[in-house]
């Protein structure tokens, strides 16, 4: 336990090295942005330390998974983002243990992310994720920008839901640089409208510099911080 947390602190010190480096490139103050610690396929005992580290927000991809560790980890302070796929049937629940959801894609998800936060009794912040991929092309996940604006005022008629900004995820045959850069465009065009919905999630630990450059207020990272993930799951 103490290699691994020796270990994670080094790699955590690494990756707020590169924030730093990446908003003083950008003229940005470091703390502008705020680093998500994305721990899927990883063991709770991972999530304590990196706690005991400093880490304030967490991220998880898989429902299951997630809620378990939110469980286990219940006596920890931290803001737990949900940033996977989200299936309606299940989102509901997602709302109970997130604070943050940030793959709001499609407006059948409002309803239920809504009835699990008055279940709770809690607001849950939320991000609208959009499509980086071209027009046509099989893309990952993410609602057109077009659909946003509907997407939006979906969220904003929602009692329980907080409307925080956007996320999105470079596409992976794609130059993140480019790819971050025509996200910058549709978050300044969403702003308009939106004006107090700033946050922009955008950046892994592959790309994170290009999303900081273009704007990004948090960067979701994994193995940066963690490792490689374990294969058989």
């Amino acid at each position: 336990m103490t290699d691994r947390r020796a270990e994670l602190a080094a790699n955590l010190a690494t990756v707020h090295g590169r924030i730093a480096a990446a908003c003083a490139d950008a003229g940005r103050a470091p703390d502008d942005v705020r680093l998500v610690v994305v721990t899927k396929f990883f063991p709770s005992s991972d999530v304590r330390l990196l706690a005991e580290l400093g880490v304030t927000d967490v991220g998880e991809n898989r429902h299951q998974e997630a809620e378990v560790k939110a469980a286990e980890c219940a006596d920890l302070s931290l803001t737990w983002h949900f940033i996977g796929a989200l299936q309606s049937n299940k989102a509901a629940a997602v709302a109970t243990y997130a604070q943050v959801v940030e793959s709001v894609d499609r407006p059948k998800l409002v309803a239920p992310l809504d009835a699990g936060a008055h279940r709770r009794s809690h607001s849950v912040d939320v991000l609208l994720q959009v499509s980086l991929d071209p027009p046509g092309a099989d893309h990952r996940a993410g609602a057109e920008p077009d659909r946003l604006a509907d997407l939006a005022a979906a969220v904003d008629a929602a009692g329980m839901l907080r409307l925080r900004g956007l996320m999105a995820v470079a596409p992976l045959d794609a130059d993140p640089a480019e790819a971050f850069g025509r996200l910058a465009t549709i978050r300044d065009d969403f702003l308009v409208g939106h004006p107090d919905a700033a946050w922009l999630s955008a950046g892994m630990s592959a790309d994170l510099e290009h999303a900081v450059k273009m704007g990004a207020t948090h960067v979701r990272i994994g193995s940066a911080v963690l490792g490689s993930r374990p294969r058989v799951k």
